[in-house]
Order: C-alpha cells, then sequence, then structure tokens
C-alpha cells in the first residue's frame, strides 16, 4: 500500500486529512455526493486494502433498505402537492384577517402561517419562496420596513426545519438511533416556543416607534358568521393533515412511513376538493418529489462511503482520543460541538452534515451522559439557526430570489438578525432545560 511510503504525520493521522480535505473540497464548491465517493475512495485505495471495498454493497444495502427512510419521499410529496394548491394563499390571507386587530397582526400571521405550512410539509425551501411570493408584497404595502418584513417571512419560512413533521428530523432520526415519533414530539415543544417568541417580538417592536411595524391596522375586522366560516374553511384542511400525520404517529396508530403516505394521499384529495387537482399538477408534483429525493439518497450514499472509509483508519478512535486529551466538561463538549455545527451550517447542506459529522460526534456526546433526543433537537435548532444567519444563510438565498426589486440584500440581512438572536435564546432555554424537548414524549408513551 502507498501508505507505507507517507511520512509519519501523514499516515498516523489519514482519518484526519481525509475529513480536512473532503470539508475543504465541499466549501470550494465541488459536487457533494461525487467529492465525498471520490475523496473517500482516494485515500482508501492509497490507505486501505482494495478488499476493504468489499463492505460498500453491504453498507450501501443497509441505508436503503431501511424503512425509515420510505418517508421521505412521501414527505415530499405531501409538501409539493400543498405548495401547488393554493392552500398557503388562502390560509395567509385568512390569518391576515384574524390577526388585524392585533398590532403587528400581519406580521405575526405571517408566523402563524409559517408554523402551519411547516407542520404541513416539513419542505423549507418550498414555504420559504411560497411565504416570500404571497406575503412579503403584502407587507410592504402595509408599511412594514423592508428588512423587518424580509426578516419576518424568512425566519417564519424557516420555521419547517424545527416543527414536524421536518425532514430534517426524519433523517436525523435513524442516524441518532432514536424513534422517528420520539424526534417529532420533542421537537413540539421547542417549535412552539419559537413561534411564541418570534411573535411576542413582533408585537413589542409595534410599541417603540422605530418604523419597522406600523402601530396599528386602522381596519377593524368583525367576527362574525360569514367570517368565521371563511376561518374554518382556511384552516381545517390544515389541521386535517397535520391531525393525519401527526395525529397518528402520536397516537401509536400509524409509524412515520405509514402516517407519510396518509398525507400524501391526504394532500392530493385537499388538491382536489380545492380544484387544482390535474395531469400538469401530479406531472410537476411527481417530477419534484423525483428530483429531491434523488438528491436526498445519492448524498447518504456518497455519505455512508465517506464513513465506511474514515473508520477504516480509525477516525472515531482518532477523535474521541483528542476530545479525551482536552480533558472538558460535559457542557463545555456540548458548546464546542454547537459552534462547530452552526459554522458548518454555513457552508454544508444539513443532509451532508446529519450523515457524515453527527454519526462521528454524536456517540461521543452521548458516553458524556446526554440525551440522544435532546441533543438530536440541539442539533436540529442549531441548523436551523445557522440556515437563516448572514451571510451563507440558504432561507435569505431562497427569498432574495423571489423578493421585489427594492429590497437588497442587505434589507434581509438586517431584518433576519433578531430572530437569529430569538433562535440562539431557543437553543439556550433548551440546555438549560433539557426537560422541554423530553418531557413531551415521555408523557405520549408512559415512559
Amino acid at each position: 500500500m502507498l501508505i507505507e511510503y507517507l511520512p509519519f504525520w501523514i499516515a498516523d493521522y489519514m482519518a484526519a486529512w481525509l475529513f480536512l480535505v473532503m470539508t475543504l473540497a465541499l466549501m470550494i464548491g465541488f459536487p457533494v455526493t461525487l467529492t465525498m465517493m471520490g475523496v473517500s475512495f482516494l485515500f482508501g485505495l492509497v490507505g486501505l486494502s482494495p478488499s476493504f471495498f468489499d463492505l460498500m454493497p453491504l453498507r450501501m444495502w443497509g441505508i436503503m433498505s431501511n424503512t425509515m427512510l420510505m418517508a421521505v419521499p412521501l414527505f415530499i410529496f405531501m409538501g409539493f402537492a400543498l405548495e401547488k394548491s393554493g392552500l398557503a394563499k388562502e390560509l395567509l390571507e385568512t390569518m391576515e384577517e384574524l390577526f388585524r386587530n392585533v398590532r403587528g397582526g400581519l406580521a405575526i400571521s405571517v408566523v402563524v402561517v409559517g408554523a402551519l405550512l411547516g407542520a404541513s410539509t416539513g419542505i423549507v425551501g418550498a414555504t420559504v419562496v411560497t411565504m416570500g411570493l404571497m406575503s412579503l408584497p403584502t407587507m410592504l404595502e402595509h408599511n412594514y420596513s423592508k428588512s423587518f418584513a424580509a426578516g419576518t417571512v424568512a425566519a417564519s419560512g424557516t420555521l419547517g426545519q424545527i416543527i414536524p413533521p421536518s425532514i430534517v428530523l426524519l433523517l436525523l432520526g435513524p442516524v441518532m438511533e432514536v424513534p422517528i415519533g420520539d424526534m417529532f414530539i420533542g421537537a413540539v415543544i421547542p417549535g412552539l416556543i419559537l413561534v411564541v417568541l418570534y411573535s411576542v417580538f413582533i408585537w413589542g417592536s409595534s410599541f417603540f416607534g422605530t418604523g419597522h411595524v406600523p402601530a396599528a391596522n386602522p381596519e377593524r375586522v368583525e367576527f362574525d358568521r360569514d367570517f368565521i366560516l371563511r376561518l374554518c374553511k382556511a384552516l381545517l384542511p390544515s389541521l386535517f393533515l397535520i391531525l393525519a400525520v401527526l395525529g397518528t404517529i402520536f397516537a401509536g396508530i400509524a409509524t412515520p412511513t405509514e402516517s407519510g403516505a396518509m398525507g400524501a394521499v391526504g394532500a392530493v384529495i385537499l388538491t382536489a376538493l380545492k380544484g387544482k387537482l390535474n395531469r400538469k399538477l401530479l406531472h410537476d408534483v411527481a417530477r419534484g418529489t423525483i428530483k429531491m429525493t434523488s438528491m436526498v439518497f445519492i448524498i447518504i450514499m456518497g455519505a455512508t462511503c465517506f464513513a465506511l472509509v474514515f473508520r477504516g483508519f480509525g477516525g472515531d478512535d482518532l477523535l474521541r482520543e483528542f476530545i479525551d486529551s482536552m480533558h472538558l466538561q460535559g457542557w463545555q463538549l456540548v458548546t464546542m460541538v454547537m459552534i462547530f455545527i452552526f459554522i458548518l451550517g454555513f457552508f454544508l447542506d444539513f443532509i451532508e452534515i446529519t450523515y457524515i459529522q453527527i454519526p462521528i460526534i454524536a456517540p461521543i456526546v452521548v458516553d458524556y451522559g446526554y440525551d440522544p433526543l435532546w441533543f438530536g433537537i440541539m442539533f436540529a435548532m442549531n441548523l436551523q439557526t445557522s440556515f437563516m444567519t448572514p451571510p451563507f444563510g440558504p432561507s435569505l438565498f431562497y427569498l432574495k430570489s423571489v423578493c421585489p426589486p427594492e429590497v437588497k440584500t442587505t434589507d434581509l440581512y438586517k431584518g433576519i438578525i433578531p430572530f437569529v438572536v430569538i433562535q440562539i435564546i431557543v437553543l439556550l432555554i433548551l440546555a438549560m432545560w433539557p426537560s422541554l424537548v423530553t418531557w413531551l414524549p415521555r408523557i405520549v408513551y408512559g415512559s
């Protein structure tokens, strides 16, 4: 093997060099899957026996035969179907009327709709774009500042990253060896805390005369019979879908895969009831589902290749020895990991981080006595924060692609900062009170 001819400071730390070279290549912009597979095979051929790769088909088969991952295309299909159905637009218009009598009511309605769409679809990119197209021009017409309106929309659309049935949680469960149902239930309270703090911040901003939020809406809404009927018509489809998906999981009636199938069928039924179901829509939804699902699974395969070679070089033991040599306390380790994940979230997609970094880091954190469910939710919340943090937050780029011309990138950066601060506050709250994550699953399952 060529490794015999390399200097010791390379040969003895091949796992570290593998991780470093792959991370730098991804940050430069090389294709994700090709980079992970190519770098891993190159290092494997240099430092390992060619027969070592005989294990690869078994590892790939183990991943692809995981029945939990069958839920991924189902939830993606559900999200695309709802995006095309027009449900989001009707929901936003009705929520705006519901909160019109509240100071900052339009912005609060955007937060509520973002949470409901997150609980109905779980696809962040689609939610941010949909919310940007519908709500950003409306907020600007109602005299919200450009920065505040853009920040509210970006933060609200990103709620789907933590609110179940989030694709992040769906992929993270098997990696953390935590049941997906537990991940979904554990994320409910943190997600609600975010929605409440966002709304309180918006409401409070209307009292300080900063010019970002209009003080009051002169158009008052009377909650008469017609409004109640319109509210029910807009809300019930989303609530029906949330109940069909999350309710069946929480009640133990269906597995996440089965509930994903129910959600996909439910989304088609709702689309048909709205009169939007046709061949073109189904073609667009199926095409989008195939593209996104293929992207997810090919990244998973690339990450599996990397993980096999990394462990072949003893990377797990090397990392553990490095951490042990630092003599960290548990909270110091968690803080260091959270900062590391936060920075990686600027450059790498959540799928890459979930399948590359987390399998390496999570066992060490769990060995320090931390609950894997709590760490999984902290990880998802942390990724959500980096997902919308300037200058690289993907949510900001999703939104910028559909912004009116007068909304500049600097407006997005300024507007999102308060919401990033709120996210960090919630992370600290969850760090101080882990029971906010673990309490509800224990109540539901009686453990």
